[in-house]
């Protein structure tokens, strides 16, 4: 699937350049070093052969500018056996303790990269080929207005060349999905609406629709005649008219076939070997070997914790009346709305202003990368999720984008502006993944991959340090944090509780609206994506933990040696690790430091 190809474009390998290294006893530790340099250099070039979308990503725009990855099976199957190939190949030329401190954390860091890998891959058809939160049915526009870039003619005529080959792309995938929804894999009866409504919202137009207007725009740009121009603008809509919409009709047909026949039943526990494909989702991206009910554990008691402290804001504030009528009132208050767009967007723009100016005191290492921040785009805004952030493209030609969701302003408190923005912006992911993409002297596949647990507790740990940093002065900033925040450990009661505990969708809701102050189309979206994206919304509370644990331990034991800049640089200049490796970092820095 798309999704696939684009992960494993992150880090995909080529064993050639390590096949002829010397042996290992008779290299000298300079000469290992620059071998495994020169095996993840391979392993990286030769899987971008394989992803056009990966190379977009990045910036490279060749001859492959103008195709789709292959979305097969055999093609997952290939990188599969790239990726296992480079780290068998790995594991026979060197040993770790025998490397230096960057080149063996990253030999761990491949190792266990490819092990993880080697024990989610034989549950990969067990995934949803369309859902509201993935699917080529929003990705694809999605990918050709925010990555494909249009600089002359023959990028133009790259982008033609995507709409006309949308055509074979999705017929794979129609496929995948059909064959697995006959077997019973796919999601449950209410996610097809939000598929059927993306789809929808691209045919309706005619040729007048998100991607073709994408194109024009993009065009007029263009330093070339009015003629050249408006052929190109027919050659893009004579594409989309004879090759892509017809290939998005047929997709709407099988939705509506799949629709027909889905279930009521939400959690993963119903497929074929559901119970351990949780709990192997679970390890991978927490990556802790916590239980279900561990996971579940923590959340209740997280969520306690919050409550208290929402009880402390209660009382700051005046507010007369139980914990419940509190939470109606954060819900329903109007003056915790935007009354427009505009004014979420100039709030957002002068908190992420203010945050940026604060940087420099907690931060060592700040972002090279601009910031930008874009509404989520009418054609996916009803399926999207709330709030996303897409990194920099490693060349500076693409910023980071901060997107927001402004579908429904009922559910983007102004109390919780400050918390998303500064997930989603700074101190958050853009400052963590433009450190990391500018992470030069690393392996491709630790600049440009990820680790949930990591980098989205790294984005919970920072709404957090705000609060430290002078920001949410206004107390009920402060409880939309951690009305923010209670979210997440809410995350950790109901993805276990739908996927394990074989809650259903409407026991999740109930439980946010009993529990957390959560505006009420934010938590059936919320409950909504846990269904189809199972484990994942688990990572931010675990991250996050962990990150806190590790912070006050360093504290603790350096006293007043303790420089928070160089906490954040341990945490940020090694990209994105498992959490037992963190620690070790963390222990290793604090070790130096007494020293």
């Amino acid at each position: 699937m798309l999704r696939y190809a684009l992960l494993l474009a992150a880090a995909v390998p080529a064993v050639a350049a390590a096949q002829t290294a010397t042996p290992e006893a008779a290299q000298p530790a300079s000469e290992k070093n620059a071998a495994l340099a020169a095996l993840f250099e391979g392993y990286d070039k030769a899987g971008l052969e394989y992803s056009p979308e990966g190379k977009s990503y990045r910036g490279i725009r060749d001859e492959d500018y103008g195709l789709w990855s292959d979305a097969s099976d055999a093609a997952d199957v290939a990188a599969q056996n790239r990726l296992q190939t480079a780290a068998r190949t790995m594991r026979g030329l060197f040993k770790p303790d025998q490397l230096s401190g960057q080149d063996a954390l990253s030999y761990r860091l491949f190792d266990r990269m490819a092990e993880r890998s080697a024990v989610s891959f034989p549950y990969r058809h067990l995934g949803y080929v369309f859902d509201q939160m993935n699917g080529a049915q929003s990705d694809i526009p999605a990918f050709l207005i925010n990555i494909h870039s249009i600089a002359d003619r023959a990028q133009a005529e790259a982008y033609i060349s995507r709409i006309r080959r949308v055509a074979p792309m999705l017929d794979q995938l129609i496929a995948i999905s059909r064959e697995r929804a006959d077997k019973g894999v796919m999601p449950p009866k209410w996610v097809y609406p939000y598929v059927l409504t993306d789809i929808d919202n691209l045919l309706k137009g005619g040729a007048k629709n998100p991607i073709v207007e994408d194109f024009a725009g993009k065009v007029a740009k263009l330093d070339l005649p009015a003629a050249d121009k408006a052929k190109l603008n027919a050659d893009a809509a004579a594409a989309w008219r004879g090759s892509a919409a017809p290939a998005y009709r047929r997709l709407r047909a099988e939705m509506v076939r799949q629709q027909a026949i889905a279930g009521n039943d939400d959690g993963i526990w119903r497929l074929p070997d559901g119970a351990n494909y949780y709990n192997v989702l679970l390890a991978n991206y927490t990556t802790t070997d916590l239980t279900a009910d561990q996971v579940h554990d923590i959340g209740l008691r997280e969520t306690k914790r919050i409550q208290d402290e929402m009880r402390s804001i209660m009382g700051k504030v005046g507010f007369k009346g139980t914990m419940q009528q509190f939470f109606e009132h954060a819900r329903t208050d109007p003056n915790y709305f935007p009354k427009t767009r505009e004014e979420y967007l100039t709030r957002t723009d002068a908190a992420l202003k203010a945050m940026t100016a604060k940087l420099p005191e907690f931060f060592a290492t700040l972002p090279k990368d601009p910031l930008t921040v874009k509404p989520v785009e009418p054609f996916r805004e009803k399926s999207a999720g709330k709030a996303f952030y897409q990194r920099p493209a490693p060349d500076g030609s693409r910023p980071g984008v901060y997107y927001v969701n402004l579908y429904d302003l009922k559910a983007m408190s102004l109390n919780e502006l400050e918390a998303l923005a500064f997930h989603e912006g700074v101190p958050g992911h853009h400052l963590q993944l433009s450190i990391q993409t500018q992470l030069g002297d690393v392996p491709p596949f630790r600049r440009f991959g990820g680790v949930t647990a990591y980098s989205e507790g790294w984005g919970l740990y920072t709404e957090e340090l705000g609060k430290e940093m002078g920001f949410y002065t206004d107390p009920m900033a402060d409880f939309g944090r951690l009305s923010m925040e209670i979210l997440r450990a809410g995350r950790l009661v109901v993805d276990t509780g739908i996927h394990s505990k074989r809650w259903t969708r409407q026991q999740a809701i109930d439980w946010f609206k009993a529990n957390t102050p959560v505006a009420e189309g934010d938590i059936v979206s919320q409950v909504e994506r846990y269904v189809v994206y199972p484990g994942q919304a688990t990572a931010y509370m675990v991250g996050k933990l962990k990150i806190m644990e590790l912070r006050e331990k360093a504290r603790t034991a350096l006293g007043d040696k303790f420089d928070i800049r160089a906490f954040h640089d341990v945490v940020l200049k090694s990209g994105p690790v498992p959490l037992s490796i963190l620690e070790e970092n963390v222990n290793a820095w604090v070790a130096g430091a007494k020293a």
